[in-house]
């Protein structure tokens, strides 16, 4: 027996035993894999790199969803990219939204958070950051049931119409007083009036400050502006740790975080300086004597801290703390009423300017119900429907919130794509509001869409062809109280004023980066009143 026959035979059992292990490890390891492997995954955007993913595809050349929305011609409806560390899902059609959103809705109930709402807006207590729960499911009751139920926004009514009623006085005497923005009399910065109004209706109706953006420093008003300043300032920065979350120690280097953590100590001040005045209000007026002035507040004086209030001395409010829990729907119904109800109307108003068309047929309308003798009233909005039709198609168009971020749960399918539990979802508003299957000419603004072809499409989350309130558990609550005060506004404004852009030029349609929609460009808009002097007092 030669040499190599011999080590043959030494070697042989050690190598049977050595391949059999190795068939047993590849056995087990690919039956345990082979359900993942074998699942169908959504494409991922080529040019992915290591840590950063594909944040550098996104420039200041082209805004973010305008980007997501050429990677979804590429690579269609629903594509993978990473942001950072995070693994995002984008979905830019509506059928695949109404999958993730009614046999999966549970599935996509939880947002990410994010550095500045940890900081400046009360993190996971606030309620459209707080986790899918007891607390989170409490606070939406609250909130829909005894706040903006319709009925309760009935008996508040009158709040939302007296501060309209002072904003459009001032608008009137900026008009023909020369109050404008430039030294000419009747040119406006509209885009800084829709705030005001939109802001000081808010205001009042959560808090009782009465024309909030016009009062002095003692009422806390310039306070909470510059505090909200300060805070929009500190979310326009970068911040590693919502994106790359292992060099989030570097947002603490470049002060991100103690500038966030001061303006959000001074947001909570003012806030919680609110409460405690009505709290001391409603101390004051029951330990005096006296019809009227007694233990309970006259309800044209009844605000939503004093709901809350009220609901606390019979029952109990959600959370461990009722103190916080006053804060959060206070703040949240400001910071959700305000800013997005603004855009949209300033955007409705650009639309207009440069489709005349479309604002003469407005005007005839309004003249036609309304005349030219009184003031358009909330009981007229009915009958606007060419009115409707115009705040459907702006919100169409200009959505304030182009895209709607949410996360896993668990495991699941999404379009026939298997979708691991943590990944993100990205919802792209603006893509599918423009989906030209959907839309006929998505890209003109044609309000009579929603008067024929698309006359049953409304805007409360029904329909996934439309949804810039949202959809799903975490829809926007004050749906309904949007649309009261942008059909209100817009129409009364149309129907009191003449409005053109100055020498008839093009208002610039330009969209600022950022989460809400806002323009680049001011909007300064000459405003010339059409009615008698006496329906403006």
């Amino acid at each position: 027996m030669t040499m190599e026959s011999l080590l043959l035979l030494q070697w042989q059992p050690t190598s049977i035993v050595v391949l059999l292990l190795a068939i047993t490890i590849f056995l087990y390891t690919f039956t345990k894999s082979s359900p993942k492997t074998h699942k169908k995954l959504a494409p991922e955007a080529t040019g992915g790199r290591p840590v950063m993913g594909h944040l550098h595809l996104f420039n200041s050349n082209e805004l973010k969803h305008q980007t997501l929305g050429s990677m979804a011609d590429k690579y269609g409806p629903a594509f993978n990219v990473r942001f950072g560390s995070h693994k995002t899902l984008v979905v830019s059609t509506w059928e695949i939204v109404k999958e993730c959103f009614t046999t999966s809705d549970r599935l996509f109930s939880n947002r990410p958070g994010t550095l500045y709402v940890k900081h400046m807006f009360y993190d996971e207590d606030a309620i459209g950051y707080a986790p899918y729960g007891p607390y989170w499911r409490d606070m939406r009751k609250l909130s829909t049931l005894k706040l903006l139920s319709n009925n309760r926004l009935e008996s508040l009514k009158h709040l939302m119409i007296s501060e309209m009623n002072g904003c459009f006085k001032k608008l009137y005497e900026m008009c023909t007083k020369g109050g404008g923005s430039t030294e000419s009399v009747g040119v406006i910065r509209m885009d800084n009036w829709f705030g005001e109004l939109s802001f000081n209706v808010v205001a009042r109706i959560v808090a009782g400050k009465k024309n909030f953006s016009s009062v002095s420093n003692d009422d806390g008003a310039m306070r909470y502006k510059t505090a909200m300043d300060e805070a929009l300032r500190w979310m326009s920065f970068f911040s590693f740790s919502d994106l790359i979350p292992s060099l989030g120690w570097l947002d603490n280097l470049r002060g991100i975080v103690g500038g966030m953590k001061k303006a959000g100590k001074e947001i909570d001040s003012v806030v919680s300086g609110w409460v405690e005045e009505h709290r001391e209000k409603r101390k004051r007026r029951r330990s005096s004597s006296g019809v009227g002035h007694g233990g309970e507040l006259e309800e044209e004086e009844e605000d939503f801290i004093d709901i809350t209030l009220s609901i606390l001395e019979t029952s109990s409010l959600p959370g461990d703390d009722p103190n916080m829990t006053m804060k959060v729907l206070c703040l949240d119904m400001i910071l959700g009423g305000s800013d997005t109800t603004s855009v949209t109307l300033a955007w409705a108003l650009c639309l207009l300017l440069n489709n005349p068309h479309v604002l003469k047929k407005a005007r005839e309308e309004l003249d036609l119900h309304v005349g030219r003798e009184r003031q358009v009233e909330d009981s007229d909005i009915n009958n606007f429907v060419y009115i409707q039709a115009i705040i459907k198609e702006t919100m169409r168009m200009k959505p304030a919130g182009r895209l709607i971020e949410r996360m896993t749960k668990e495991d699941c399918e999404v379009g026939g794509f298997h979708v691991s539990a943590g990944t993100r979802l990205m919802v792209n508003v603006w893509k599918i509001q423009r989906d030209p299957n959907v839309w006929k000419d998505p890209l003109e603004f044609r309000p009579e869409r929603f008067l024929t072809d698309n006359a049953d499409i409304d805007l409360r989350g029904q329909h996934f062809e439309l949804i810039p309130f949202g959809m799903g558990r975490r829809i926007c609550p004050g749906v309904s109280f949007s649309l009261q005060l942008m059909h209100l506004a817009l129409a009364r404004l149309l129907h009191s004023f003449e409005v053109a852009s100055p020498m008839d030029a093009k208002i610039d349609m330009t969209e600022a980066p950022g989460f809400i929609s806002h323009m680049v460009t001011p909007l300064e808009v000459i405003m010339t009143p059409r009615l008698d002097s006496k329906l403006y007092a």
